[in-house]
C-alpha cells in the first residue's frame, strides 16, 4: 500500500492544482483541513503525523475531529463542513488509489454535513457606500491605490481573492477600460467600468511603479497586496466613514459586505435577479 504522505503530496499537488484546476485559495483550505485532521489524530494515537497510516484513518477518528474543531476550536457549523469536505474530496481521491480501503473510506464519505444557519448578509446604502468610497485621502500614493480598490471592488462586486489576484494582463483599455476576472469555479467573466471607477483605477495605475508584482495592486513593499491587507485598509476607512454617516456604527463592514452591496445596487436598479447572477459570476440565480 502506498504511503500516505505519497497520496497527500498527490493530492495537492497535483490533483487539485492540475487535474481539477483549483484555485490557489481553494488548495490553501484544502491544505489547512488536512494539516489540522493529521495534528488532531497525530496527538490522539501518539504518534508523529509523518507516522500515520491510511488504516488508522477511520470514520470514528474523522468524528471524534469534527467535534474538537467545535468544543475545543470553538468552529462554527459551516467552518467544520468546510474541513469535512475536504477530507470527504480527499478519501474519493484516495478510493481510486486504495482499492483495499474501499470500506472504509466509504464510511467516511457517509459522515454527513452539519445544517448550519444562513446568516443574512448585511450591505451599505448609498450614503454609507458613497462615504466609504470618499475617505480615502487622495494627496498621498496609498490613498489613490485605496479609493480604486475600494470602487473596483464595489462597482463590479468583486471577491477579496479576485481583488487581489487582479493582474495588469487581465486590464482592457480598448474601446474602453475593462477587467477579466477568473472567479470561482474557474468561472470567468469580463466586466465593462463604470467611468467613475475607470477614473480612479486610471490614477493609481499613473502612480504605480513597473517592473514589479504583475498584480494590479501592490502594498507598500512592491509586493501583491494580501486578503488580510485589504481587509485591514478597508477597516481603517471604515473608520474615518463613520465619523460622516453614523448608520455605518452598527453595521460590521467586510470586503463580502461590498460585494453584497453591488448585488442589491444591481438589483434596485434593474429588477432583473439574473444580471446580479451574471455580473457577479453565479453559477445560477440562487
Amino acid at each position: 500500500m502506498m504511503s500516505l504522505a505519497t497520496h497527500v503530496s498527490f493530492f495537492l499537488r497535483e490533483r487539485l492544482p492540475l487535474e481539477r484546476r483549483a484555485s490557489e485559495r481553494t488548495c490553501e483550505t484544502y491544505a489547512l483541513a488536512l494539516r489540522l485532521f493529521f495534528e488532531f489524530a497525530a496527538q490522539r494515537l501518539k504518534v508523529r503525523p509523518s507516522a500515520l497510516t491510511l488504516e488508522q484513518l477511520d470514520a470514528p477518528l474523522v468524528l471524534a475531529f469534527l467535534t474538537h474543531l467545535e468544543t475545543q476550536r470553538h468552529n462554527s457549523p459551516t467552518t467544520r463542513n468546510v474541513r469535512l469536505a475536504a477530507i470527504r474530496t480527499f478519501m474519493r481521491f484516495i478510493e481510486y488509489r486504495e482499492p483495499s480501503a474501499l470500506e472504509q473510506i466509504q464510511r467516511i464519505r457517509a459522515i454527513p454535513m452539519k445544517r448550519a444557519d444562513s446568516r443574512l448578509v448585511n450591505y451599505l446604502n448609498g450614503e454609507e457606500m458613497q462615504a466609504l468610497l470618499d475617505a480615502p485621502v487622495l494627496n498621498t500614493r496609498d490613498g489613490i491605490r485605496d479609493r480604486a480598490m475600494l470602487y473596483l471592488t464595489y462597482s463590479a462586486g468583486l471577491r477579496v481573492s479576485e481583488l487581489v489576484g487582479l493582474r495588469m494582463d487581465n486590464l482592457s483599455f480598448d474601446p474602453r477600460l475593462s477587467i477579466h476576472v477568473m472567479g470561482k469555479g474557474r468561472r470567468e467573466r469580463a466586466l465593462p467600468l463604470w467611468r467613475e471607477t475607470a477614473t480612479t483605477l486610471r490614477a493609481w495605475l499613473a502612480l504605480r511603479q513597473t517592473g514589479q508584482a504583475p498584480e494590479v495592486f501592490l502594498n507598500a513593499r512592491g509586493a501583491a497586496m494580501t486578503r488580510s491587507g485589504f481587509e485591514y485598509i478597508l477597516d481603517k476607512h471604515v473608520e474615518v466613514a463613520r465619523q460622516n454617516v453614523p448608520s455605518l456604527a452598527a453595521k460590521r463592514v467586510s470586503p463580502h459586505v461590498l460585494r453584497h452591496s453591488c448585488a442589491m445596487m444591481i438589483l434596485q436598479s434593474t429588477g432583473d435577479i439574473r444580471k446580479v447572477a451574471l455580473w457577479l459570476g453565479h453559477a445560477s440565480t440562487q
